[in-house]
């Protein structure tokens, strides 16, 4: 469907703020600020911070996911009324891990144009500067915050073969890479830290090494770039006994190594127990 205004100059404009180092905002950025009516964001202080540093002036209004179902109908409001208004979160681009996609959503569902102004987003540069393949990717966000639905997550996206990029909260950082441990093995990985702030810095080897090196310095905001299963495409050239054994030489039990190559074999446990047992 063709995105078209029936009320003239009436639109949203999503617009990204700096992650870090107030010098990466764009000028289109600013300029966006200056001439919309209002301002929905994440949080007022947050917005505020910023727009006084840019010496702008505007009305604002909280937006998160406790009350994104309400705003929806006011952003709709001021649209009616043929006013352009901006849609900012915290840090980075708008709806990339943040609120905002019910609002963006009721709004094009009304008939108004919805404009998304490029710029900072943690993930880009974390992707860039890991070392490992930028393509293709997969951007996840947060994984589950409780341990055994986080590994089910995890579980899905084992036999991906794209690099995987994910946000995480210091606190949860430790117990999130031992997680990725257990289910994908000791992969490559990159954990960038404070990303465009003065303490940026990448942690780059396999989860064992990083998980080593961090454990006294686990404070800022992560982004975790995560290597792709190189392995699936070698899987046919392997007996069941090597593809067995490629997995408890990484540190997995037995038990857990039949189970997970009955299951990117596609095939019972009980054949491949069978035909490790009888090969051993």
């Amino acid at each position: 469907m063709r995105q078209k205004s029936y009320i003239e100059g009436a639109k949203l404009y999503l617009i990204p703020t700096p992650i870090g180092n107030m010098e990466d905002i764009t000028l289109r950025a600013i300029s966006t600020l200056k001439k919309v009516e209002v301002v929905f964001c994440e949080d007022t202080r947050v917005t505020l911070s910023l727009l006084k540093h840019l010496a702008i002036s505007k009305k604002l209004i909280h937006c998160d996911d406790h009350n994104e179902e309400k705003v929806k109908q006011l952003a709709l409001n001021y649209l009616q009324e043929g006013k352009e208004i901006g849609l900012v979160t915290d840090r980075g681009t708008p709806i990339i891990s943040d609120p905002g996609y019910k609002v963006v959503a009721h709004v094009i569902q009304n008939g108004f144009p919805v404009v998304s102004l490029p710029g900072p987003t943690a993930f880009v540069p974390a992707l860039t500067m890991s070392s490992l393949n930028p393509s293709p990717f997969l951007f996840y966000g947060f994984l589950n915050a409780k341990t055994n639905k986080r590994e089910k997550e995890l579980q899905t996206l084992e036999r991906l073969p794209y690099t995987l990029l994910f946000y995480e909260a210091p606190h949860r950082i430790c117990d999130t890479l031992k997680s990725i441990r257990k289910i994908f093995g000791n992969r490559s990985i990159a954990l960038c830290r404070e990303i465009s702030k003065l303490y940026e810095e990448v942690y780059r080897g396999p989860i064992d090494t990083v998980l080593e090196e961090i454990k006294d310095n686990i404070k800022g905001e992560f982004v975790l770039v995560v290597e792709g299963n190189t392995t699936l495409e070698d899987y046919h050239k392997l007996s069941i006994i090597e593809h067995v054994h490629l997995y408890t030489e990484d540190g997995m039990s037995e038990k857990e190594a039949i189970k997970k190559v009955a299951q990117e074999r596609n095939i019972a446990k009980s054949v491949v127990y069978k035909e490790y047992h009888l090969g051993k």
